[in-house]
C-alpha cells in the first residue's frame, strides 16, 4: 500500500509534536476520533501541556473510537480520562451512544491490538466498511480480562470519514508484525479492513511503531 508511512522509535513527545502539527492552525471547528489504552493518554498529556497557549482548543471535538458500557468515573472509561486531560484545555469531549453521528474527522488516531483489532472492532465482531451503522454496541468474544466489558465503537465507515489516520503501536513487535502484515494482504483482520478502505480513498495513514 503506497499511502503509509511507518516511524520508528519515536518518543512520547514526538508524537505529541507530530499531532501538535497536524491540527495547528485550522480555521472553525474540527473533530478528531482517538483511542483509549496505555500509549495514547501520556501522548495526550504532552500534547495539551505543551500546546495549551498555541492551539485554539475550544474550536476542538473529540470523540472517543470506542469505550466501556460503564460510567465515566470508572476506571475503565475511556470517555473519563478524555474528559479529565481535554476539558480543562478547552476542548469539547463527546460521548458514544447508540444514536451519535459521528462527524466528518480531521483525523482518525487509532490503537491496535495484538490480535488486529481497532477500536472495540475484535475479529469475531466481522467489521464491514459497506455497514450501514456508523456506532455499534457489542460484545469482544473473548472479553479482555483486564476489561471484562461490552463495548460501544464507532464502525470502519465511521473511521474511515476523515481526512487522516494515525496509529501508535507502542513499540510492541507483535503488533507491528500484525500491522506489517496487513499492509502486505496477508489476512483479514479488521485492521488489514481498515487499511484497505483507507487505501480505497486515498487516505494518508502515519503510523508510529
Amino acid at each position: 500500500m503506497q499511502n503509509i508511512e511507518m516511524i520508528e522509535g519515536a518518543s512520547i513527545a514526538e508524537i505529541a509534536d507530530w499531532l501538535a502539527a497536524k491540527l495547528s492552525g485550522g480555521d472553525g471547528p474540527f473533530a478528531i476520533t482517538m483511542p483509549g489504552g496505555s500509549t495514547p493518554f501520556p501522548v495526550l498529556a504532552d500534547w495539551t501541556k505543551r500546546n495549551e497557549q498555541k492551539m485554539d482548543w475550544k474550536s476542538l471535538s473529540v470523540w472517543p473510537n470506542d469505550d466501556r458500557i460503564v460510567p465515566e468515573d470508572h476506571e475503565a472509561s475511556n470517555t473519563g480520562k478524555m474528559r479529565a486531560l481535554l476539558e480543562p484545555v478547552g476542548a469539547k469531549v463527546v460521548a458514544l451512544g447508540e444514536d451519535s453521528q459521528p462527524p466528518h474527522f480531521a483525523l482518525t488516531w487509532l490503537g491496535m491490538g495484538p490480535d488486529g483489532h481497532i477500536a472495540s472492532l475484535f475479529p469475531n465482531t466481522d467489521p464491514q466498511s459497506g455497514d450501514a451503522q456508523v456506532v455499534r454496541r457489542l460484545t469482544p468474544d473473548p472479553l479482555p480480562p483486564h476489561a471484562p466489558f461490552d463495548r460501544i465503537t464507532l464502525t470502519l465507515p465511521a473511521l474511515l470519514n476523515c481526512d487522516a489516520i494515525l496509529f501508535t503501536l507502542g513499540g510492541a513487535s507483535d503488533k507491528r508484525d500484525v500491522f506489517e502484515a496487513a499492509m502486505r494482504g496477508e489476512h483479514d483482520l479488521p485492521i488489514a479492513r481498515l487499511l484497505r478502505g483507507a487505501n480505497e480513498r486515498g487516505i494518508k495513514v502515519t503510523c508510529f511503531t
